[in-house]
């Protein structure tokens, strides 16, 4: 077995030296390198392991048999028009799931509760005793049933939220309402008030968080306005829109993890706009450790002869 790591990060956790490491301590004795985009294509590795590579780079490492990317976003690399024709692996754990779910419940908590409005009595302080309805009454629409979706939504579902999910093909999530396919898109959102978006950042999704699909979000809520949680990509948004949107009292509040330019430049309005909680793209930060024992275990089960897992669907975009 070869592995050649190609990873464009920095810092304790996401430099290649960390990965070549890990690796190591996982695989003794195989023959595991890694590769900068500014040398000589490399040939004679098996396997992959990458974190934003150059465009054109893995084209030219003959040889290769599977990539496996070290995030579970895969639209970064699905822009290499080169990119060899063999099975791409995208990551998938439980560990990334559960720390996306906490983000997505704690948010929707946030505004649920009126934690904003609390924060602000608090400076002045007012003591806020307001009636407070509940989790039942605010109906939560996760747009992307995936891994991610799934499990959001069943915690929030226990919570006692009004869960509906849409996905391009229907999927079954117990207490879930289920939406799927553009003829049922405008339903959902005519009766979410926090709309959470975990889709994948495909051409088919990209800038679909507009004022044309705020426009369709419910009227009628508990919030006064609908509420947008983007934990998906920035890709996703028109930040225009989303401002414009906000001032304008089509959206009643955001929480935004994820931004065209990152880190988020200081000049940006979001920062300071009374309506907007900014985080800076930590909704669900990988475990390494967790994503390199998952790695490992794939190529133990491919030379095995067992199926790869969490392969991308190059046509759909992830």
């Amino acid at each position: 077995m070869s592995l050649l790591l190609i990873v464009n990060g920095s810092g304790e956790n996401w430099g290649p030296e960390p990965w070549l490491r890990r690796f190591h301590e996982r695989l003794p004795g195989r023959r595991i390198e890694i590769a900068s985009d500014q040398e000589p294509a490399r040939e004679g590795f098996r396997y992959a392991a990458v974190w934003k590579p150059a465009p054109g780079y893995l084209a030219r490492c003959k040889g290769l048999e599977v990539i496996f990317n070290l995030g579970a976003g895969v639209d970064a690399l699905l822009k290499d028009a080169t990119l060899p024709a063999v099975p791409l692996v995208r990551v998938v754990s439980e560990d990334l799931t559960k720390r996306m779910t906490e983000y997505v419940v704690l948010h929707c908590l946030m505004h649920h509760r009126r934690q904003r409005m609390l924060d602000a009595a608090q400076t002045c302080g007012e003591w806020a005793a307001k009636d407070q309805w509940a989790a039942a009454a605010v109906r939560v629409g996760i747009l992307g049933l995936g891994e991610l979706g799934q499990d959001a939504a069943g915690v929030l579902v226990r919570i006692g939220f009004d869960v509906a999910g849409w996905s391009r093909t229907r999927k079954t999530v117990a207490g879930v309402k289920s939406f799927a396919g553009e003829a049922e898109l405008a339903p959902f959102l005519a009766r979410t008030d926090i709309l959470v978006a975990l889709v994948p950042l495909t051409p088919d999704t990209e800038g679909i968080l507009s004022r044309k699909l705020f426009a369709g979000l419910a009227r009628d809520g508990r919030l006064g306005a609908p509420v947008l949680i983007n934990a998906g990509r920035g890709g996703l948004q028109n930040e225009a829109d989303i401002l414009s949107c906000l001032d304008d009292g089509t959206l009643g509040a955001a929480t935004l993890d994820v931004f065209h330019t990152e880190p988020l430049p200081a000049d940006s309005p979001f920062w300071r706009h009374p309506k907007v909680t900014v985080t800076p793209h930590n909704a669900a930060d990988s475990d390494a450790e967790a994503i390199s024992d998952y790695i490992v275990a794939q190529i133990r089960d491919f030379e095995a002869g067992k199926p790869l897992l969490n392969l991308v669907d190059r046509k759909r975009g992830y």
